[in-house]
């Protein structure tokens, strides 16, 4: 009997060597549920092996926590995005190394935007296992965007950060 990891229903796709490479990242998506199609995520995903950071909820703050791009979620989520990315980055990340996502906003009209702007921004290849909350409120009456992600760094790109 083949095992379920292997049956006809997957898509299982590697971004490494599977063969050769058992740690590899491996994204799996099933028929019998529905498909992530052109959007950059995957319904699981099996963590590399690395480093693995969880980062705190991200929002479009600058560096004083004054809300960037107050009414627009869009630009709100490009910005919580360059936020992650910084985190990532001083720990020698990048945001193809995030595995799961999950996306809190206020707004029903929003969903289409944020999406938009996730898509535009993460890589379909690389995409993390994601879920969108709608919720009343993020701490800041600004702010209509929250993501949390959590990422897995290989070891020999992370690195302790410098400050």
């Amino acid at each position: 009997m083949t095992p379920p990891l292997f049956a006809d229903n997957l898509q299982i796709g590697v971004t490494n060597k599977w063969a050769k490479n058992m740690k590899a990242r491996v994204n799996i998506n099933c028929d019998e549920v529905w498909r992530s199609n052109d959007y950059p995520m995957n319904q699981a995903v099996v963590e590399p092996e690395g480093r693995r950071i969880h980062l705190t909820g991200q929002v479009a703050w600058d560096t004083s926590f004054n809300v960037l791009h107050a009414g627009d979620a869009a630009a709100q989520t490009r910005a919580t995005f360059d936020n992650i990315k910084i985190v990532l980055e001083a720990a020698g990340g990048t945001l193809d190394d995030i595995v799961t996502l999950t996306t809190f906003y206020v707004r029903e009209e929003d969903k289409d935007s944020i999406t938009e702007t996730r898509r535009s921004i993460l890589n379909k290849e690389f995409g993390p296992a994601t879920t969108g909350i709608q919720v009343a409120k993020i701490w800041d009456n600004d702010l209509l965007v929250e993501i949390v992600a959590t990422a897995v760094i290989p070891e020999e790109r992370f690195r302790e950060p410098d400050y």
